[in-house]
């Protein structure tokens, strides 16, 4: 094995899951590597853009690149195909749009939906974004991201409507009740008059990957009924989750031979 390939994965490993930036010493003595050999591996993943230096703190993150590796790794894993049967069941019960939606950077991508059956209904489209603070599909991948994510999020907020939340303290605030509660709303805080509801999908090893949600209009999607049609969502992203746990053996299987 390539002793320096496993020592520059230990670093991006080390620093994805770091809720701070680290300096070289610290990575040094968590991954028992030389100092030397460490800094030279740094450099190396900052030239390929993996890896983000600040020179101002002598500290090291890692970057919104490995995001574009995990978006391609959903695509191997045929998200969209894993998440039908959960996606048209929560349609069925609750008549409103069904969205699948990954993280992108700040955005969130809807990479599969439903259509209600209404005659008044909410647009999506599939390749649609929206800022992940300011929709339930979004903010229900964010909760679950670490601190120092969140805080940097936080920092560049905008507001899009009279209900966006714009003060990073809110936001955060926003983030652990999310987390608590295990899902996402929004009230108008992206297209006005629309509602949203949606839930975390975790991957086998416990890192959310994407959401499931609904979306409609805010007449008839009020607070009240939000929250009767929660436990529907929760439900169908815990069956989506279910179905990659599932998968992942005879994923491994097939990569395998």
């Amino acid at each position: 094995m390539n002793n320096t390939l496993v020592k520059g994965i230990a670093l991006l490993e080390a620093l994805a899951h770091s809720d701070r930036p680290l300096g070289v010493t610290t990575l040094a003595n968590q991954l028992a590597i030389g100092k030397s050999n460490v800094h030279r591996l740094l450099q190396a993943l900052v030239e390929l853009g993996y890896v983000r230096h600040d020179p101002a703190s002598h500290s090291y993150t890692a970057s919104i690149r490995l995001w574009e590796l995990g978006s391609a790794v959903l695509a191997n894993l045929d998200l969209r195909r894993l998440a039908e049967a959960p996606m048209q069941h929560l349609l069925e019960r609750t008549r409103e749009n069904v969205l699948l939606a990954v993280l992108d950077g700040d955005e969130i991508v809807y990479v599969h939906k439903f259509d209600s059956p209404q005659p008044v209904r909410t647009f999506s489209r599939i390749g649609g974004r929206a800022p992940a603070y300011a929709v339930a599909t979004g903010k229900a991948i964010l909760a679950w991201q670490n601190q120092a994510h969140l805080e940097s999020v936080s920092r560049r907020l905008q507001r899009h409507t009279s209900t966006t939340i714009a003060d990073q303290q809110e936001f955060l605030r926003e983030m652990a009740k999310i987390r608590l509660q295990g899902f996402a709303t929004s009230a108008g805080s992206w297209r006005e008059g629309v509602r949203g509801l949606a839930a975390p999908i975790f991957e086998p090893h416990g890192t959310v990957i994407a959401s499931i949600g609904i979306s409609g209009p805010s007449e008839r999607l009020r607070a009240a009924q939000l929250n009767a049609l929660a436990p529907a969502v929760i439900e169908a992203a815990a069956a989506v989750t279910a179905e990659l746990a599932s998968d992942k053996p005879s994923a491994e299987h097939s990569s395998a031979r």
